[in-house]
């Protein structure tokens, strides 16, 4: 509002300053002046005036809502310490209340103390006069049994010891032989229940494979100029290649039948193409060597995926695929793992054991026979080391090398595996005795006939192995003795070696003497 009166005060001065300026006709300039300056005070006069009596009117407005917001909060103060004051008063009694209500727990408590301690006096004195009573009773008892209660006690102890190992020992047989025939019984139907659940075919053992040929001119065509084609090929692939009077077809003949599938591929690729030199063979043989470790690697994750195992080595799962292509007494290996797998997981869990590690140990069993031909030693431990090499678990490791009892048994996985690869190589038509085999058992019997026995010439296996026929020099040997070189032989050969009926021993002198191994 002072603002306003000073703009107006300003603007007044400079009216009057500009009317001076100007001179009326017929005036002095002083009148003229005082003339404007009075009018102009005057004006100013009222509008200060008019202006004065608006601002106190605003001024008032202004004083009266003040005062009355003012009252307005003080009484919402005072409501709420009103309030507050109440609370207060409120929690105050109760925490009175519970004072008085601890105090009086607290007398309650000191009676109960009392109390008690006046019952423990109470027992303690009766305590000492029950232990009296007992000390009496035992000097009582001991004059008139004439021991002393050590004694007594020992008596007492050895007498219900013997009656417990007396009634205990036919107790205790009762149960083991319970026990036993509940082991057994279960045993047998979980391996009868593995077995009815599990159908594998059989197959049949071969170290050949037959390539069949569009025509016998391509068997020239195989074997090229002055056989170059032909040595080309056994040189690269390592896989004997037989060409004979067969009509339209050759045989691949190798002990590793992974090198042998490659050589069956790159010469059945030969044959297609048509073009068979020695550059062409070594192409295709790159060729086919790759495919082949491809389909090692897809028989291996399709064995895990059968199986139900998600994770494992790369290297175990090409060195698990191989065994596609390999055969134990006839039967297929990768097959034979899938299989003893199979029933590993149906026995742990009829046992209410955990099943994928009983799967993995008996699926990697037989992982060494991968790289026998490659490496020395038993398969069983050549597997356990691949495995350990590659992160298996030790439980794993330790089933794999003793599966076959060169290491003592330590887990029920590696006696699961035991087991199921005991059912499935023995099951009918799983296996058959190899050629190899058949040939070591001949060779054993001729070595027994030879090896600590004297004056012996000559050793014959015949009929298939069911007799042996042992020449010895009539003047080394007399009829008595050979009939011991007879018995002796048939005695070793009973001891050492299985086999089906019976073998004749027959020495030959000028008197035979022939015993029988039964």
């Amino acid at each position: 509002m002072m603002s306003v009166l000073l703009g107006a005060a300003l603007l007044v001065t400079l009216v009057a300053l500009v009317v001076l300026l100007v001179r009326r006709p017929g005036t002095t300039a002083r009148e003229e002046a005082a003339r404007a300056a009075e009018e102009i005070l005057l004006q100013a006069r009222a509008d200060a005036e008019e202006m004065l009596r608006k601002a106190d009117t605003r001024a008032q407005e202004l004083l009266g809502a003040a005062r009355e917001e003012a009252e307005e909060e003080a009484r919402s103060q005072r409501e709420t310490l009103g309030a507050q004051r109440a609370e207060l008063e409120r929690r105050e009694e109760r925490l009175a209340e519970r004072e008085q209500r601890l105090d009086r727990e607290a007398r309650r408590l000191e009676e109960w103390a009392g109390r008690l301690t006046g019952t423990e006096r109470a027992l303690e004195e009766r305590r000492a006069e029950i232990g009296e009573l007992a000390e009496e009773r035992r000097r009582v008892l001991e004059r008139a049994a004439g021991l002393t209660a050590e004694d007594a006690k020992g008596e007492l102890v050895a007498a219900i010891e013997n009656q417990a190992k007396r009634e205990a020992i036919p107790l205790t047989r009762e149960i083991e032989n319970a026990a036993r025939a509940e082991g057994d019984k279960r045993a047998r139907k979980i391996v009868t229940l593995a077995i009815q659940r599990v159908a594998s075919e059989q197959t049949a053992e071969s170290v050949v494979t037959v390539l069949h040929l569009p025509g016998d001119e391509m068997k020239g065509r195989i074997i090229g100029r002055e056989g170059r084609n032909i040595r080309s090929f056994e040189s690269t692939t390592g896989v004997n290649l037989i060409i004979d009077d067969t009509p339209e077809a050759v045989l691949l003949s190798c002990f590793d039948p992974v090198r042998r599938e490659v050589g069956r591929l790159t010469l059945e690729k030969l044959v297609l193409d048509g073009r068979i030199h020695p550059q062409r063979i070594e192409e295709i043989y790159e060729r086919s060597k790759h495919e082949v470790e491809q389909l090692c690697v897809r028989a291996g994750e399709d064995a895990l995926v059968e199986v139900g195992i998600t994770d494992m080595h790369p290297e175990l799962i090409a060195l698990l695929g191989q065994l596609r292509y390999r055969t134990s007494y006839g039967q297929n290996v990768l097959k034979h793992l899938i299989e003893s797998a199979h029933l590993a997981g149906i026995m742990a869990s009829e046992l209410r054991l955990p099943v994928e590690p009983a799967k993995r140990c008996t699926l990697l069993h037989d992982i060494g026979k991968a790289l026998t031909h490659e490496v020395e030693g038993s398969h069983a431990l050549i597997g356990a080391e691949i495995a350990r090499r590659y992160g298996e678990h030790e439980d794993v490791v330790h089933a794999i090398e003793a599966h076959h009892n060169e290491v003592e048994v330590r887990t029920v996985e590696a006696v699961l595996t035991q087991a199921a690869d005991a059912i499935s190589g023995s099951r009918p038509g799983a296996r058959r005795e190899s050629l190899e085999a058949y040939v070591k058992r001949l060779e054993r019997l001729e070595e027994i006939a030879r090896e600590k026995h004297e004056g012996v010439e000559k050793v014959f296996a015949m009929q298939a192995g069911r007799e042996i026929r042992v020449m010895v020099k009539p003047d080394a040997v007399d009829d008595i003795q050979a009939q011991v070189i007879a018995r002796d032989i048939a005695k070793q050969v009973e001891d050492e070696l299985t086999y089906p009926g019976q073998i004749r021993v027959t020495v030959v002198r000028e008197s035979r003497a022939t015993e029988f191994a039964r």
